[in-house]
């Protein structure tokens, strides 16, 4: 198992963050000031991996590699393979195949976050080397993922795909370790009833044809950044880590905890609590920055009030009376407050846009 290579998929649309996703990658958006997908390109990095390829859509492809570029300053080289429409993550394995050739690989779905790595997963397919291995971990909804049904060595028995009835409560991870066989296994099965190839279909043909499929449980967090809600707690999961980093500069202001102030920050009569993370060229005037916030690169905060909230480059809150909070800004979104009377509210809102006042 020499040549292990890595498959990252970050192709897909990005439904359910929308507005973000009309004008972004998801993949793309960021946590604790780092795009998701960059976690998981330092993850196969930090398990030895250097080639890695990246499975793009034609429309948020060139946007993934000017963020990602070639792969060096992660340590890795990236493979750019384009997958023309999202129908399945079989299909992109048989997409990627041209570039995974006869070796094995670890797929990683590009949203995903997993504390802790992957290196343990890949020292244990090296040791074990069974045809598959996936990841699982206990979920309190598991109608809702791929659940697996296990033997008593841990050997996978079935997969099934959001059953209405879960036969146990350990789902699907959304990251995997395949043999070449997998390709022969995509080939082999039919569309589901989305027209999609499954990948738990094609593991599900392993394990029909007596393959040896192992399963590895998650002992860390693990969360699909597909949602708002999942967003803002990988976000406080990966500020829960950071490390006290002052290199702004202060003026009259407070910074407590585990707060990193990138470069060229400037903070006048602001409070921040950690853990938080304000990122290059941002202003806080004012303002009081609550935990598990992410302020991005040159956002401004004046006479405001932001607590467990993303903010994206560029973004502006002024003047709120009260605290704006579980929130998520896109890139050069201005919220502001008059102080005229009488009050009104004014917006100019984008697609599926979401404004709640509290």
């Amino acid at each position: 198992m020499e040549n292990l290579k890595g498959l990252i998929l970050s192709g897909g649309k990005g439904t359910r963050l929308r507005p973000i996703t009309h004008t972004s990658a998801k993949q793309l958006v960021p946590v604790a000031n780092k795009p998701v997908l960059f976690y998981g390109i330092e993850a196969m990095a930090a398990a030895g991996i250097r080639q890695v390829g990246i499975i793009i859509a034609p429309e948020t492809g060139d946007e993934i590699r000017g963020a990602a570029g070639d792969g060096s300053r992660f340590g890795v080289e990236i493979t750019y393979i384009v997958q023309d429409e999202p129908l399945g993550l079989a299909h992109a394995v048989l997409t990627a195949e041209p570039f995974l050739g006869s070796d094995p690989f670890v797929m990683y779905l590009g949203d995903n976050l997993l504390q802790g790595g992957i290196a343990d997963l890949v020292a244990a397919f090296r040791d074990h080397e069974p045809h598959a291995l996936i990841l699982l971990t206990p979920v309190p909804d598991p109608e809702n993922y791929g659940v697996a049904e296990l033997d008593g060595g841990g050997s996978v028995v079935r997969l099934v795909e959001k059953p209405p009835e879960p036969p146990t409560d350990l789902a699907l991870v959304g990251v995997y370790m395949f043999t070449p066989l997998i390709h022969e296994a995509a080939r082999s099965i039919e569309p589901s009833a989305r027209g999609e190839l499954e990948i738990t279909d094609a593991i599900q043909w392993l394990v029909d044809g007596g393959r040896r499929v192992e399963s590895h449980v998650v002992r860390g967090w693990w969360k699909d950044t597909g949602r708002l809600d999942d967003m803002l707690e990988a976000n406080r999961l990966i500020l829960e880590t950071v490390e006290r980093r002052v290199d702004g500069e202060l003026e009259d202001s407070q910074v407590d905890g585990r707060v990193v102030v990138e470069p060229g920050a400037r903070l006048e009569r602001a409070t921040v609590r950690g853990p938080a993370v304000i990122g290059s060229g941002a202003l806080l005037r004012d303002a009081y920055i609550g935990p598990y916030t992410a302020v991005g690169a040159g956002c401004v905060i004046e006479k405001a009030e932001v607590e467990h909230s993303i903010l994206l480059e560029a973004s502006s809150v002024r003047g709120l009376e009260g605290r704006m909070e579980s929130s998520l800004l896109g890139k050069n979104v201005a919220i502001s407050r008059d102080e005229r009377q009488p009050r009104a509210y004014r917006f100019m809102v984008g697609d599926n846009s979401e404004i709640g006042i509290l």
